[in-house]
């Protein structure tokens, strides 16, 4: 993900617009921070690109300043939702400065009606959508006037400094060399035997063909509208309650997320239609988890994507047709390979690295992924917090729907890049119409 990120359209940040129902205490936010930052030290911490083809590695940061990563500011009058969602759209696609630790959240003030918000954003080498959350347990609170943290205030456990940054020209070539023999033989191991049974030759098969329909997909992205990609960012939210989710979901033989997924894609097709642009299929890409009891890693996911019907056809047929290649996808043994692919990929010379991502990226239509929150209401420097609309990363793709479920809600937000999908009110009415029918089709009130 850092090596992309010398193509802004593969930059991989995300964000999140925080609602809450009271202007937040600045101070008592920083003074939080303050803390969350001697507890998770790669928030402290820059990239360091040394000379020569050795990999980039994490370093403290001896400049570090708090008041860079935590800023305060304010929306002019009216302070409505379009201007801050508009306001945090912007600041989404804004590169980090590599010069610093890859972070930042702006406390907003101006909303009208009294609330408050804040906008964070993160690179993704620091966290994935889950362990974003995680951390977030060192500024949060469960009451509006805690005196203390969820969590403690000692420092991380592995507080001491990170020792030298530079590298030697032996360095230069022994990390990557040494690396991608690493890397090659976890591959191979993974693609003969991926579950650490005894090899069989119908399993090698099998798992290479699975990479093959994971990674060696060239055929282009099935829109005919969405041809076009910018750095130019609209963002629309949604919600639904949960618990009316739950039942539909329940009724029609999947979970939560099958439900969600099935409403982007419905929508995609509606738009297509409304547009006069009728399509069967398009490509979907969606991260699968694959963090387990245990795994507080920064990141543990893995990219899939699949083809998802969008023509006009029941609901329920689409339903169990999306619910079927979703779990396709997660028993893809690929799933069980990418971590030790990843490793041959990150050997590879920059400028071929960017070219075959642009590719693979040029594949797919466009991105969903689901985090889970808390299910109870949270507070941060004395606000509830209202509402959560997740930014994900675009990733290249013409838009992204990320939800993320916090006291009953699937807030979602979806972020959309305006050179593809050039009426993105049109979109957000076709993806809340393609919910409101498949609750109705599972006898859910959708009201």
């Amino acid at each position: 993900m850092w090596a992309l990120e010398d193509d802004p359209v593969l930059r991989s940040s995300f964000a999140n617009v925080t609602v809450t129902d009271q202007p937040v205490d600045f101070e008592r936010f920083r003074d939080r921070m303050a803390l969350t930052v001697r507890r998770v030290r790669r928030l402290r911490q820059r990239v360091v690109e040394p000379p020569g083809f050795a990999a980039p590695r994490w370093a403290d940061d001896p400049m570090f300043d708090l008041q860079f990563h935590v800023r305060h500011v304010s929306l002019p009058a009216p302070g409505t939702d379009r201007q801050l969602l508009d306001f945090a759209a912007m600041a989404s696609i804004d590169q980090f400065d590599r010069a610093r630790p890859l972070w930042q959240f702006l406390v907003v003030d101006g909303l009208a009606d009294g609330r408050g918000a804040i906008v964070q954003k993160l690179h993704h080498t620091i966290a994935d959508g889950e362990a974003g959350v995680r951390m977030s347990t060192n500024f949060l609170d469960l009451e509006r006037d805690a005196r203390k943290p969820l969590v403690g205030d000692e420092p991380d456990p592995d507080d001491a400094p990170t020792g030298r940054s530079g590298f030697s020209p032996v360095d230069a070539m022994r990390r990557p060399l040494g690396m991608a023999r690493r890397a090659m033989v976890e591959t191979v191991s993974a693609v003969a035997d991926p579950f650490g049974t005894p090899a069989r030759a119908g399993d090698a098969i099998e798992s290479v063909r699975s990479v093959v329909r994971q990674v060696a997909v060239t055929s282009p992205a099935c829109s005919p509208l969405w041809a076009h990609r910018s750095l130019r960012r609209h963002l629309e939210t949604l919600t639904l309650e949960v618990e009316k989710v739950k039942q539909a979901a329940t009724k029609l033989g999947g979970s939560v997320n099958d439900l969600f997924v099935t409403g982007a894609v419905a929508g995609a097709g509606a738009y297509h239609r409304a547009k006069g642009a009728d399509v069967e299929q398009l490509r979907m890409a969606m991260p699968v988890s694959t963090r387990r009891e245990g795994n507080d890693g920064p990141n543990a996911f893995t990219p899939t994507r699949m083809l998802v019907p969008v023509g006009d056809i029941d609901p329920v047929v689409r339903f169990e047709a999306v619910r079927d290649a979703i779990g396709g996808a997660r028993g893809e043994r690929a799933v069980s390979i990418f971590p030790s692919l990843a490793g041959v990929l990150h050997a590879l010379p920059p400028q071929v690295l960017l070219k075959a991502a642009r590719q693979q990226v040029g594949t797919v239509d466009f991105t969903t992924s689901n985090v889970r929150g808390a299910p109870f209401d949270v507070y941060v420097a004395g606000a509830r917090i209202v509402a959560n609309y997740p930014i994900g990363p675009m990733a290249g793709t013409a838009f992204n729907l990320t939800t993320l479920s916090l006291a009953g809600r699937l807030d979602m937000g979806l972020c959309v890049d305006l050179a593809a999908v050039d009426d993105a009110d049109l979109l957000r009415a076709c993806i809340v119409d393609a919910y409101e029918e498949l609750l109705d089709a599972a006898g859910v009130s959708p009201g």
